[in-house]
């Protein structure tokens, strides 16, 4: 099949010789929209001072020439590439998940593209290897996800020199750091479940090494203490559901336990599956609370009442905060914490008299 290209696109692609270009280049663009390359090259780096309708006109001749800007010529020109490096221990868990969605989401507006490399363990080593490996592949700035502690180091160290941003970390003396305000999210939970009548609360808390769970479980603690009333040995899971549903079994077997907060919404899962294989009754017997508000935690039965979390606004920060150091707006150390919201279902409700 003989394909026939437009008079105007065959023109601008034909040289001397009858020979054609490979690539189309700024030359081509300029020919077709009539403009000079001066005109053209403002246009493919959204530089200011080009009049809408020859944007417009620059843009249709790109288009119809299938023309694509020489980034690694631009990155060479302006020292930028455009680019955002992420490092993390993984994927696996919401938190991580949704707050790359969000990084990503945010870069892609500012048009950035996103750069991923997992950290196999959570060891300073691997950390500094992630970092070389992100100067190879020529990134504009990192973001480092550091969900918890190092196996081999007390404090996360990083290479002088790196516009870097760090989330969910204890980081905030040294490096930017962003963060969801986890502590005031675990406060809310348990002064909603006191306020109901409860007389204490129970915890079920995430891993130890994690700074989340840590911080979440802190402030369960502190605000039973504040309120003057008994603390319960708290019990630990891994952020699945399985490891809610072991957890609630032992507590479902006390009958004094009426008031539940889970660290996580798939904790909080399990426990309800434990609690109604028990014969325990949400919220008539046992009120639980989450932490999260995972897209199906108003689907649970019954509906979960849970702590919200703003990934997309952590996202957002992450990015500005990023982007601040790379146009040379420097920020010093400190953490940014984003709020979050108690979201009230029908999963809890005053204690049974």
């Amino acid at each position: 099949m003989i394909k026939i290209e437009p008079p105007r696109l065959r023109a601008a692609l034909d040289v001397p010789g009858g020979r054609r270009k490979q690539r189309v280049s700024m030359a081509d663009v300029a020919r077709v929209a009539g403009v000079s390359s001066q005109t053209v090259s403002r246009v493919a780096n959204g530089l200011p001072g080009v009049v809408e309708s020859t944007r417009e006109q620059v843009l249709a001749a790109m288009r119809e020439l299938g023309y694509r800007p020489n980034s690694a010529a631009r990155s060479l020109r302006y020292g930028r590439f455009n680019t955002i490096g992420v490092i993390l221990f993984g994927l696996a868990s919401t938190g991580n998940s949704r707050t790359v969605e969000a990084i990503a989401t945010q870069a892609a507006s500012e048009g950035y593209a996103i750069t991923l490399i997992p950290v196999g363990a959570p060891t300073q080593d691997n950390v500094m290897g992630a970092f070389t490996r992100m100067g190879e592949l020529a990134v504009d700035g990192v973001i480092l996800i550091i969900e918890v502690h190092l196996l081999d180091a007390t404090a996360v160290a990083l290479p002088p020199g790196v516009h870097v941003v760090v989330v969910d970390s204890d980081a905030g003396d040294r490096y930017p750091v962003v963060d969801t305000d986890q502590a005031d999210g675990a406060r809310q939970a348990v002064r909603h479940l006191l306020d109901l009548g409860h007389r204490t609360v129970w915890h079920v808390a995430g891993p130890a090494e994690s700074f989340a769970a840590e911080r979440r479980a802190g402030a369960w603690r502190r605000a039973l203490e504040e309120a003057g009333r008994p603390v319960p040995p708290p019990e630990r899971g891994n952020w699945s559901a399985d490891s809610g549903y072991l957890a609630g079994l032992r507590l479902a077997d006390d009958d004094a336990c009426t008031a539940i907060f889970a660290a996580n919404d798939q904790m909080a899962l399990g426990v309800l599956r434990a609690l109604h294989e028990r014969g325990r009754r949400v919220p008539a017997d046992v009120s639980v609370v989450g932490f999260d508000d995972i897209a199906d935690a108003g689907s649970y039965l019954p509906p979960l009442t849970t702590v919200h979390q703003d990934f997309a606004e952590v996202g957002r920060r992450c990015v500005e905060a990023l982007l601040s150091q790379i146009r040379d707006e420097p920020a010093g150390p400190g953490t940014d914490l984003v709020p979050t919201r108690l979201v009230v279902r029908a999963s809890t409700a005053a204690p049974p008299p």
